[in-house]
């Protein structure tokens, strides 16, 4: 309400109390409350008054609110005809998910039901379901974000508090790990079986042409995951890059080196990004002849496909089956025995990994594209602490060679000879180098 409200006594020769009449700035509509004191003579019409102006600074104020009436189904039709579509497209989805999940357990037949105590307990039953730390808090983020919403509105006079949930004692920051080159091409080995269907006793020998696509369908996918192992895009990233489309994410070659142009709607960032990419995903992309420069860049196949291409689920659904495969554990249950194995994120892990030892932290959080500087600091680096010590013992052993102290470099025992000695430590990468010789950097 603002200072326009103008609350005024009146009688009705029908109603026992004194009533207040105001009209709404917002929508317009008079409206009526009783003032609770009972007609007749000039003492109760002047107590009338003052309930009357007590109750006026309060609608100016914002101290009072109204009897709520907006129903659950009201508010969830009007939050995704009036605001889901100025969000990202996939945003959507999730907050369908959540909204689901409210419904599912705490049944709301107002909004107003969905209350502090409602939110605590909702998030005890997704707790209970399954559902991971993260999964938890970002569903409370998008519900947060709907109630915020219905608050400014006025269909919802007071937020519910919502508790962030902490990380579970034990749990991991990330749900899977890094995984190492053996790995990486342990799965590669194993795409062909995973990807192409095993022929039955008695079945015909293949045609040439099955052949034929049968070796596509293989190298679609080993150009896949050589793709996500070499430019670190999420899994739905990767399916949206496009040569030639300006709509979609998309390969920038117009500028001395590649980059990547992103759309609003599919960055995580919900803003528009031109940023560069890895030097080695650059030289991948570029192997490629301009011929072939249309489409989509990576078109990971299958023998059996509704539609012209996988979906993201079922693209991730298969690298999961081909890191089962290959026996690539990358998270396990102790308490239940459940194991994850390498999934495409983990493939952008190790992307991560790789380059945290070779950037700046605000370098690696655009190459990332992560939203914050924390989120950069808290997944990457200095999680290479046993590689960085591995690298420091080495540069120790050779520095200390001969001497069984190990604080001075062995004097050389003739003018041709040198010592070794550490020249340079960045992010867990240390370079040994002769006195007197040109250090070398270590390549990129």
């Amino acid at each position: 309400m603002s200072e326009r409200v103008k609350v005024t006594v009146v009688e009705f020769g029908d109603r026992k109390h004194y009533m207040m009449q105001w009209r709404d700035p917002v929508t317009g509509r008079k409206k009526t409350k009783s003032t609770k004191i009972e007609r007749g003579g000039a003492k109760p019409k002047r107590e009338a008054d003052r309930v009357a102006a007590k109750f006026e600074a309060e609608l100016r104020e914002g101290r009072y609110h109204e009897p709520l009436r907006t129903t659950w189904a009201e508010f969830r039709e009007r939050y995704e005809l009036e605001k889901l579509p100025s969000l990202a497209k996939r945003t959507d989805g999730r907050v369908a998910v959540v909204l689901n999940w409210v419904e599912k357990v705490l049944n709301p037949i107002r909004l107003a039901d969905v209350t502090d105590t409602r939110i605590s307990h909702l998030q005890a039953e997704m707790r209970r379901a399954g559902s991971a730390e993260a999964t938890i808090k970002s569903n409370l983020a998008h519900l947060a974000a709907a109630l915020g919403w219905a608050h400014r509105l006025g269909m919802l006079p007071k937020l519910p508090k919502i508790e962030k949930p902490k990380r579970a004692k034990g749990s991991k920051v990330m749900k899977g790990r890094p995984i190492t080159g053996e790995e990486f091409d342990r799965m590669l080995a194993k795409v062909p079986g995973v990807v192409l269907a095993k022929r039955k006793r008695g079945d015909n020998e293949p045609t040439p042409e099955q052949v034929a696509r049968d070796r596509a369908i293989v190298a679609s996918w080993e150009h896949y995951l050589n793709g996500l192992w070499l430019s670190g895009l999420r899994l739905a990233e990767s399916l949206e890059l496009w040569w030639d489309r300006d709509d979609k994410l998309c390969v920038d070659l117009s500028g001395v080196h590649p980059m990547l142009r992103i759309p609003a709607e599919l960055e995580k960032g919900n803003q528009d990004r031109l940023l560069p990419m890895a030097p080695e995903f650059a030289e991948f992309l570029l192997a490629t002849p301009e011929a072939e420069r249309i489409g989509p860049v990576f078109n990971p196949r299958a023998q059996r496909v509704y539609g012209e291409r996988l979906l993201p689920h079922r693209v991730g659904e298969l690298v999961v089956k081909i890191g089962r495969a290959a026996g690539v554990r990358v998270a396990g249950d102790p308490r239940t025995g459940a194991v994850k194995y390498a999934s495409a994120h983990d493939l952008r892990r190790s992307f991560g990994e790789r380059w945290a030892g070779r950037l700046m932290p605000t370098d690696l959080m655009a190459l990332m594209r992560h939203e914050s500087i924390e989120t950069t600091l808290r997944y990457y680096v200095g999680r290479n602490a046993q590689a960085t010590a591995k690298t420091l013992w080495e540069a120790h052993k050779k520095a200390a060679a001969g001497n069984s102290l190990g604080n001075r470099a062995p004097k050389p025992s003739s003018a041709n000879e040198t010592s070794p000695v550490v020249t340079d430590c960045h992010y867990g990468a240390c370079e040994v180098a002769a006195v007197g010789v040109e250090p070398t950097t270590r390549g990129l």
